[in-house]
């Protein structure tokens, strides 16, 4: 087994010679893992192990502005998002891989399968909403609408352990986020039937999407599956062995 690379890389997108931190784990097809907002890569350390093991050799990309790679943009949007992944697929991965994206990450995930299907093999989405009709009430995102401290705090000392632009940068990664958070992401589900490739869109029962919504998203999809684990949104932290036990077994199928 070859050793972890953590270091920066360039890509092409949203700037020319974007510097973007990557993590790289074992050896044998490529699976990429994207994390959510206020989150890098250390938010998979409950699965690199576990996929690893199963043979996968697991990047862990973190987009600009979040973990270890700088802030580029005055906005976000999940369009850039999937534009820079796409640039990373292409430029770093060199091809098509299995992808896993957890909450802003499976916005992200939905949207390269969808503009770049070649580069996705299967799609795994987890704990996450597709438009406004399907955001739970009362969760995370609702605490951050109303900047609870404890929360906001926790994200803050995260941000200022990895960020290359220091704590005092976060209240502008913050105030980016929400907005688009607030706003995005707004995907007709009828536009997922495009997603041609193997789907499985998982939750926790007690997550920032409705189980309802989750379900849509399944039917949506031809043959998508659907798995609902005890928890809450943090569900690859709160019960990584379910989860993984989950994902493994996808991405292995025929």
């Amino acid at each position: 087994m070859t050793s972890p690379i953590r270091e920066y890389t360039t890509i092409s997108h949203p700037e020319p010679n974007t510097r973007v931190w990557l993590e790289i784990h074992g050896d044998g097809q490529p699976v990429v893992l994207l994390h959510g907002a206020f989150a890098g890569a250390s938010s998979w350390g409950g699965q690199v192990p576990a996929l690893v093991e199963a043979g996968w050799k697991v990047f862990c990309p973190e987009r600009h502005g979040h973990g270890h790679s700088p802030d580029v943009m005055d906005e976000f949007h999940y369009a850039d998002m999937a534009e820079e992944t796409i640039a990373y697929l292409d430029e770093v991965v060199g091809g098509p891989a299995e992808i896993v994206g957890w909450s802003d990450g499976a916005v992200v995930g939905v949207l390269v399968a969808l503009r770049r299907p070649d580069l996705v093999r299967r799609l795994v989405l987890i704990g996450q909403y597709f438009n406004g009709s399907g955001r739970a009430v009362g969760g995370i995102l609702d605490a951050l609408d109303t900047a609870d401290d404890e929360l906001m705090g926790f994200f803050a000392a995260e941000y200022a352990s990895e960020s290359p632009d220091g704590a005092d940068h976060f209240p502008v990664v913050f105030d980016k986020t929400m907005a688009m958070i607030n706003s995005e992401p707004e995907i007709d589900l009828g536009d997922l039937a495009a997603i041609t490739v193997p789907v499985l869109v998982m939750q926790g029962d007690r997550d920032e999407v409705t189980l309802e919504h989750s379900r849509d998203v399944a039917a949506a999809i031809a043959g998508a599956r659907l798995a609902v684990i005890p928890g809450t949104h943090l569900i690859p932290i709160e019960a990584p062995q379910a989860v993984n036990a989950v994902i493994v077994q996808f991405l292995g199928g025929e």
